[in-house]
This record gives structure tokens, sequence and C-alpha cells, in this order.
């Protein structure tokens, strides 16, 4: 659509179209490729095999068959070839039949490379496949002379020598060897040739229409028989070797090799760890039997309240534990991807992918780390005419307008120089802050150079955006202008009409060299007072639905505005899942993990979250995939519109033959049922045979009608689900994606105006069952969750260089204030209708898939018996009561085996996760400090906002701008959520105080029962310790754990000084005599 790079502003509900400051869409359709060899019995084209040369089914005449011809023949003609007569050979890869190992005599299987010398056959057979040099012996045994012409009796004058079916080439003597397939040089065009021209193939049996019929039969089988064959399959993704050593399977030639595999963990891990699960559910059954028998009657109350605190503990780390009992890894094909969509001198046939970045508020979220991350989706390694970036900016803000025609312009710079000589990341920030020799792996001689140069065009696209900004912090009284003097259209953010502007495009604006760019469109929707826009969620969908006009890619990447693409090659990492020809229907979307940039070495706050992301989402991978994260994620445009995933066909049900012969009285018992239901059922349909008879002509009649009618409610069915826009609507329907034809420009440029009017989703099924679904702050839970309803999986893909890396809050409010937020989300999904506990059964999700999800919404009411249990050493210490009674050496047995199972789960996890302890251990700690704050404080927020309808609002993690490394870890910001965590300090570091200070004051026996309380008391505090030293702040003389320890230590002495005052007496001062007379 041509508007001359100007911004398009409207409102479809009050009829407004302004062209204040978008190409036609145009996709390159693939050309077929063709081999050059068509097959003499169906016609089809011979494939090229994996070598890179057209299939060769017999090697005496090379007489040109297709590969499924060759297989049909095998296994329900003569075994033969239809021109030679000579019985086909078992080709590698090809199934056997029957009489292979009477021919072969050797299974090739296990001897593919054992030829033997004297057989020349086989040593040519060799030597084609492994290109090893010929021996002059060998060649004298090949004389050209001894070559018989293969017409079975037809050898005359009606025949010539070049229509013989093996053709010698005339540059070849008697001394050269002769390969036992066609000659291919491309000088001498050659055609091997049937055994007479002028007889027809049927005249030998081939090619009648009964044989066709045949052969379409048993394409359809072998078809049918490779929907079994799933690489990433139903039931977790899992072969069945039976399955796979059917004879009828297709072979997996170059066209059907899959695009990625599964690593299953090694078993001398898995099976330990499956090991220690099973014995740690044994040692809870043991320690809860002896904790509900052993009650304490002294303190009663801390008893009970402690037990209800452990079977909570328990349940939860069942949902979260049995989530992981399938952890797999992944591999991709990026060379078979390319190979198999890329043909060199042909468009390339890699789906089209359409980029989301969203974006809020360009005062917390700065443009420059924006522009950063639209540079890298621009600068990816995919093809420039296949992807197309849309950027959402739901704060209508000019500055990020402006920020992104800046960015427009040095893109022209930056992406011919990312791919010519390949760097990485693509995002020039984090480029050029590498502290890496950047000379290495780099040869060509003007890299330096021009190295320099973009680097120099970089500084200066930073000050232009920082200029920007600076402008930006003082608003005009009139509100921003554009260039031209038009107001802003934006100027108002909760009232303004939705918005479009192509920056860049297929027929727009090209790179320094003259080359395309990926097309890049700003979108702000439309907002008006009185409408429920649902904040990202709903931004989302309008990216969706604008884009689905304009583009229409099949599959959609999103990640917010501060993740970059680390891995250039990101995109075909998805396609490898998306695509493949076995698995790739059944998919819904490839999530990848989330790295993070600028967190310390020590991750304090467990930002980096390696636990979740290396051990948890590995464990979900192998049931029915990750759940959705909310960025970094590549979705099937038709799972997000609510369809169903595809029905796969189950592999045919066993017979008797392969049952125990007691099941086959069942068998025939049920036989004996159908065949009688069948007789019922013929005799009914021979007295309904009048019946239909009379009412056929009616039938007839109400055909027609029914067709009209029915094409009418489903175009009415299909409007009440995706709204009231026809192009759209009919984008619904393309499953491989693409713009209708029959659409003009203006249409176009219509309708994507009219579908981010803040009122089209009224009515419709928008955030219920199509797009990104309402009712959550974090809709990527739910969204991810009802796709998994529908029968999809999902795929999490690692690559060895991260896919996205993003900023992550540094400081603890920051990073308290962003669990929150997540935590909040869950608790609003678990007082949904959405609640995975009694939502979507009857559907495709499987039961341990279920489980992760009611983990994932239940684990912020774990902050209650979390508070509770770390408050209870503290009342301990201060009272001298225990939750346990005095300790038998059964009851040490089962305590000591608890913890040791409960640490060799977390070693093993950590060995097949590939985690570090490191991580490990702040993952634990964080799990403590955000449950007894942030989980807290989102539990009743939720509450009073589901319940009582009192809306809460979260804030917008900031994502720092450089100030530094680490300039923000110990910024000290107080709120609320810090309260609980400071309380639960203060009265545990107290109580260790007075417990030690009382066991000293009342001597040696009281150091026992005292041991028990203080090691529950420093359990808190060690988990704790984050916290304390993100509370402190930074200490530049002292280090915080001289500090703590100074204070702890002073509290400790002062008051045994206090309990054990050498100038005073327990039993009061002692009054002695002294011998003096004091009246005197």
């Amino acid at each position: 659509m041509d508007t001359g790079g100007r911004l398009i502003a409207g409102s479809h509900n009050r009829n407004e179209f302004v062209l204040i400051n978008a190409d036609e869409n145009s996709r390159i359709k693939s050309v077929k490729e063709l081999s050059g060899e068509i097959c003499q019995i169906c016609g089809d084209e011979i494939e090229i095999t994996v070598d890179g040369e057209s299939f060769v089914a017999c090697n005496e005449c090379a007489f040109p068959v297709c590969r499924p011809c060759y297989e049909y023949e095998r296994r329900e003609g003569n075994q033969a070839c239809p021109q030679c007569k000579t019985r086909y050979k078992r080709i590698k890869g090809s199934p056997r039949v029957e009489g292979d190992e009477e021919e072969d005599d050797i299974d090739d299987l296990d001897n593919e490379f054992d030829y033997d010398a004297s057989d020349p056959q086989r040593v040519a057979e060799a030597m084609l496949t492994s290109g090893m040099p010929v021996d002059s012996e060998l060649d004298s045994s090949f004389p050209s002379s001894q070559i018989p012409l293969l017409t079975y009796g037809d050898e005359g004058s009606e025949i010539s020598a070049d229509h013989h079916a093996l053709i010698v080439p005339p540059i070849m003597g008697h001394g050269n060897r002769v390969h036992p397939m066609p000659y291919t040089d491309p000088s001498v065009p050659l055609q091997p040739r049937p055994m007479a021209p002028k007889k027809d193939l049927a005249f030998y049996g081939y090619g009648s229409v009964a044989w066709k019929e045949r052969m379409e039969d048993w394409k359809k089988r072998q078809n049918d028989k490779l929907q079994v064959v799933k690489h990433e399959g139903e039931n977790g993704g899992n072969f069945n070797r039976e399955e796979l050593d059917d004879a009828d399977l297709p072979m997996m030639d170059e066209g059907r090799q899959p695009l990625s595999r599964k690593l299953p963990i090694p078993s001398s891990k898995i099976n330990p760890y499956r090991m220690i699960i099973i014995l740690r559910l044994a040692i809870l059954g043991l320690f809860f039997h002896y904790r509900l028998l052993h009650p304490v009657r002294d303190a009663y109350g801390l008893w009970l309240t402690s037990v209800i605190c452990e079977i909570w503990f328990a349940v939860s780390w069942i949902l979260d534990q049995f989530p992981k009992w399938y952890p797999i890894e992944r591999e991709t094909y990026l060379d078979r991807l390319s190979s198999r969509y890329e043909k060199e001198g042909k468009p390339s046939e890699l789906a089209s992918v359409d980029v989301f970045v969203s974006t809020v508020d360009p005062m917390k979220e700065p443009p420059l780390i924006t522009a950063n991350t639209v540079l890298s989706i621009l600068a990816v390694d995919y093809p420039v005419d296949k992807v197309a970036c849309y950027v959402s900016d739901d704060g209508a803000a000019m500055l990020t307008f402006e920020a992104l025609s800046e960015t427009t312009e040095f893109a022209r710079k930056w992406v011919p120089f990312c791919k010519k000589f390949n760097i990485e990341p693509r995002a020039p920030e984090w480029y050029f802050s590498q502290k890496i020799d950047y000379l290495r792996n780099k040869v060509h001689p003007s890299f330096v150079r021009e190295r320099r140069a973009i680097k120099r065009e970089y500084e200066e696209f930073k000050v232009r955006i920082n200029g920007l900004v600076a402008t930006a912090q003082k608003v005009p009284e009139d509100g921003w202008t554009m260039q031209d003097g038009t107001p802003w259209p934006g100027n108002n953010v909760r009232d303004h009409p939705g918005m479009i502007q192509v920056f860049l495009g297929h027929s727009g604006v090209r790179d320094v060299e003259g080359k395309e760019l990926p097309r890049l469109v700003y979108v702000s929707r439309e907002k008006r007072p009185g409408f429920e826009h649902h904040k990202k969620a709903g931004a989302m969908n309008a990216l969706i639905r604008v884009s689905a006009v304009l583009s229409n890619a099949p599959y959609l990447l999103n990640v917010d505005c501060d993740h970059y693409i680390n891995n250039s090659k990101a995109l075909r990492e998805a396609m490898c899942f998306m695509m493949d020809p076995t698995s790739g229907k059944k998919v819904c979307y490839v999530q990848f993990p989330q790295r993070f940039d600028g967190i310390d070495r020590h991750d304090r706050y467990s930002n980096r979250n390696v636990v979740f992301f290396d051990i948890n989402m590995k464990g979900l991978d192998g049931i029915q995939g990750p759940i959705y994260v909310g960025t970094g994620c590549v979705f099937r445009r038709q799972a997000l519109y609510g369809f169903d995933a595809p029905v796969s066909k189950k592999p045919p049900g066993k017979t008797c033959n392969c049952l125990p012969k007691w099941c086959c009285c069942l068998c025939c018992s049920r036989k004996n049922k159908k065949k009688n239901q069948k007789e019922k059922k013929k005799k009914s349909k021979q007295r309904e045979t009048s019946k239909q008879i009379h009412a056929l002509e009616n039938i007839e009649e109400a055909i027609a009608e029914s067709n009209s009618q029915s094409s009418v409610t489903s175009q009415m069915k299909l409007e009440k689900k995706f709204g009231q826009s026809p192009v759209f609507v009919a984008s619904t329907l393309l499953e491989d994606g693409g713009v209708p034809h029959n659409a003009s420009p203006a249409s176009l440029l219509s309708e994507a105006i009219q579908v981010i009017s803040c009122g089209y989703e009224d009515k419709t099924e928008w955030g219920k069952e199509v797009g990104w679904i309402y009712g959550s702050v974090t809709e990527d839970i739910l969204t991810g969750f009802k796709m998994h309803c529908h029968g999809w999986r999902s795929v999490y893909c690692i690559p060895k260089r991260p896919a996205f890396k993003g900023s992550a809050p540094i400081n603890l409010s920051d990073r308290l204030h962003q669990v929150l937020r997540w935590a909040l989300g869950s608790v609003e999904i678990f007082l949904s209708r959405h609640c995975p506990i009694w939502y979507g059964y009857g559907g495709g999700l499987k039961w341990l898939e279920r489980f992760s999800y009611i983990n994932s919404v239940v684990y912020p009411w774990t902050s209650i018996p979390l508070l509770v249990y770390c408050t209870l050493p503290a009342i301990c210490l201060l009272t001298g009561k225990f939750i346990v009674p005095e300790i038998s050496n059964y009851a040490s047995l089962i305590f000591m085996a608890l913890f040791i199972s409960i640490a060799a789960t977390g070693i093993l996890e950590m060995q097949w996760g590939g985690v570090g302890i490191d991580d490990w251990w702040r993952n634990e700690q964080f799990w403590v400090i955000g449950g007894v704050s942030s989980h807290l404080f989102a539990l009743f927020q939720g509450l009073l906002k589901v319940l009582a309808g009192v809306s809460t609002s979260f804030t917008v993690t900031s994502k720092a701008a450089d100030d530094g490394e680490f300039s923000e870890l110990y910024l000290f910001k107080w709120t609320s959520l810090l309260i609980p965590p400071t309380t639960l300090l203060i009265i545990n570091i107290v109580g260790v105080v007075v417990g030690i200070s009382d066991a000293i004051n009342n001597g040696y026996d009281s150091w026992g029962p005292l041991f028990g309380r203080l090691f529950f008391a420093l359990w808190v505090i060690i988990h704790l310790y984050p916290f304390l030293k993100g509370l402190l702040g930074k200490q530049d003389r002292m280090p915080t754990i001289i500090l703590v320890w100074s204070i702890l230590l002073a509290s400790i002495l002062t008051l045994m000084w206090v309990r054990i005052n050498p100038f005073v007496s327990k039993d009061g001062p002692v009054l002695e005599v002294c011998g003096l007379n004091c009246d005197n």
C-alpha cells in the first residue's frame, strides 16, 4: 500500500480517516523444483537423493522409476524392473520384502561397507556411494563389449543404439568402468528410453487405469502411515519401536528427514533421580506418620500449626516435582532446513514471520533499548521479504514515534554491516559493549575500517535519541506537534485515534547497498474513555489483527521491548520445529528461555531464574511442552485464533495374532456382536429404503437451499468470533498465511484502521477464546493454558547461543514488584473460571501438564503457611517450647533421611539440568524472600480485586539504561513489601539472642534442646540473608557480613551481661558481717 511514507490515523467508529504523514504486500511464490527426470510409470518427478543424484531403482538398465513406484512394485507387484525384468534389489533404507535375504545372502545393515572384492557389482556400488578411487584391476572387469543390450528379444532394426536402456557415453572406451546408472553429462543430453518407442507401457502391464488406482491407494496408505511416525508426536513424543520397524512405513529420505530431534536425559542421571523421588515420597509418608502420632502436649497449638504447614509444603512439592519426571533436551538441524526450503537460484520457501514488539511508557522503557531490539530484528538472518516487525506503542508517545524514525535511518547502515560481516549480537549497544576480541575470525580487509565508521554512526544515533528524550521531559502546553505543524494525534493518551505508520517495506526505503529491508510498522491502537483496553493483552491482540491485514504471516514472534535477538538464527531455530513435516502441525508455539544482561555475578535476587528455565521447563517439554512466559516465543497464528490442534490418526489396533490366546475368545465374541449389529442395521436399512426413495426428490430440492444457508451461517459464526472485518475474517482461513489477492490497497488500509479500533472486540470472542486471553495481568500463562487445552503441544528450544537477552530489575524493590505482578496474575487465574483445577477437562491437556499449571496458580497461597512457619522458630526460642517432642532414635533417622533426600533431589536436578549450586541456592533463598513479601501481598490484592472489586495497579518494571555496571544493585527504595521479611529477620535474630543467653544462664542441660530451635531459626535467617544485604544497602568501608555479626554478638554479650551480672546474686544481695562497728 502506497501512502507516501506518511502516518495514517483514524477511528472506525467515528468514521475518521486521516493521512497525516505501508506498501503493497508482495509474496514471492516458490517455484516448483524439477529434478529433470519423469517416472515412466506414474508420470511424477523423480526425487533427488541425499547424495544430490537422481533416484535409480534398477542398477542394470537405469529405467526411470520414482521411489513410490519402486516400493509398490517390490511389495505388491512382481518385484522386477518393467524394462529389463531384472529383480529389484533392496536399496539402502528400503523396507525388506520376501526374497531379499535369499538374494543378498548378507544383511547390509550390519555389513554396510564390507564388500567382497571379488564381486564387481558390490565394488561399483561402494565406489558410487563413497567416492573411493577405482582400482585398475577392477576396471578390466567391466569391458563395454560385455554389456548386453537389455531389450528382451526386441533387439532389432526397430530399436537403434540410442534407444537402449543402458546408454554408453561415447567418451568411454573399453578400459573405463561403466556406472550401473544413467550417465548425466550436461553437455550430452541423453535420456533413458523405454523398451520400444512404438509400444505403449500398458503393453507390459503398467500404466493402466487399474494399476494407477492401486498406486494411488498405496501412496495414500503410505501417507497415512507417515502420520503414525510422529517425531515429536503424541504420547509425550515417545516412539513406539514396533511402529518404527514396520516395513510399510515410508522412508525418511531428504524430503522427510526431521528438522529436529529429542535428546533424552541419560539414564545414568535420570533413573537415580526418579528413584530418589519415589524414596522421598516414602520418607514423607513415614515423616507424617510420626508427626501425627506424636503430638506435643505442652505446645499443642504450635505442633498443629507446624503440621498443617508441612502438609501444604508436601502437596506443593508434589505439584512441582512430578511435572519434571520426563525431562528432555532438543537439537535442531539448521542445515536441513536450509537445504529443504532454500534452493540455490530460487526464492526462499521459508515461512513468513511477523515480529511483535510491545512498549508503553518511554520514560520507564528507554527508547534506546527499544531501538536496539528493533535493530536486532531487522538484521536477523532470515529472508527480508519474510520478516515484518510491528511495534505497538500503547502509550501513543511521540517520543517512541520519533525514535523509530531515527532507528529507520540508522538501520539502512546497520543491517548491511551485520549481514556482511556476520556479527553477533546484532543489537549495536550490546555488540559494541562486548569485552571480547572483536577481530576474532574476521578476515575481511575492510572490517576494521567499516566497524569504526558504523560505531561512529551509532554514537551519533545515540546522541540524537538522547536529545529526543531530553526534549520530551517537558511537554508543551498545547501538546506536541509534528514537523508539518499537525498536532500529534496521541497528545491525549486516554483519548486518541488509531495510528499506523509503515517506516520500511518491500518497495520502500532501501539500505545503503540498495537492498530491501524488512517491513517496520508503527501501531498505536485507538483508545477512548469508557472502553476496557486490557493492557498488554489487548495491545497484542490489536497487533494480531493489523498484521493479519497487512502481511498475515503464518507465524508470530513476540518480544518485550527490552529483549533483543541475541542469536540471529533464532527464527530458523523455531522453524525447525514449526515446519517439520512430521510433527510441526501440532506445535502451537516454540518457547525460548529468558537470558539477561547486566546482572551481577552472584545474582543476589535470582534474576536469572535458572532453575525454572533449565530444570522445570525441560521437564515440561517431555510432557506436552513448556508454559508460555510472555516473551521470546514463536506462535502459530492458527493456534492463537482458538482452533483445535489437528487430530492425528492413531496407529492400527492389535489383532488376535499379537495377543495372548486367552484373548481370542473375547475378540471372537466382539466380532459376533458386531456381526449381529450389522445384520440388524441392514434389515432396518431395507425397511427405510422405500421411505428414502420417496423423500429423495424433497432432499434434492433442499440441497441448494441448505448450501446457501450453511455458507451464510458459517460467515456469521466467523464474524461473531473474529469481528466485522471481512478482510481479517478471510485471512483467518488462510492456514499458510498471505494476503487475499482480491483485496485492494485502499481496503487494506481501511481495514487496518478498523481492526485496531477500541470497539472492534465488542461481542466477539477476542480475549475469551481468540488471541491473548483476558482476565489476568499474567496473560501469558492463561494464553498458553488455553492452547494446551485445545490439544496443541509446545516446544522448548535452547540453542547453544542464547536466542534472546533482556534487561532484569537489579535492585530489591523492583524485583519484588515484578514478582508481585506475576503472583497477582496467578491469584486472578485461580479465582477465575479458567483455573486449571476445574477447567479444561475432556480436552487435550495431559495430567502432568495440568499439575504444572495448578502449581503455577497455587504457589501464591503458599505464602501464608510459609510466613507462619518462618515465625515459629522465634516463638519457640522466646517461649522455650518446640514443635517436635523429645526426639527418639527412630525420629532422628526419619529426619536425617528426609534432609538427605531433599539434598539428593536438588543435587541430581542440578546434574541433569546443568545448573550450578550457586544458582540453585539463590533460587531457594528468593523463594522464601518472595514468598513472605510479594506473594503475600499479591494474595490479598487478588482477593480484594476479585471479591470486593478493588482494583490494584502494578508498576512497570523500569529497564535501566547504562549508568554504570550494577549501579542499581544497592539502590534502596522503601516499599511496603519490605515489612514482612524485615519483621521476620528481627524477631528471629532476637530469638537467637534470647535463646543463647537463656542457655548460658541455665547451664549445660539447656543446650541440648536449644540446638533444634537454633537450627530452625538459622534456617530462616540464612534464607533471608540476601534480603538483609539489600536492606542495608552498599557498605563502602565495612562488609555486610561483619556488620551483621557485630550486631548479633553485641546483642548476645549485652543480654548475657544483664542475665549473668557477677555483682548480683540470683537470690539477692548477700550481707556479711564485716567486723566493723558502724554505729560508732
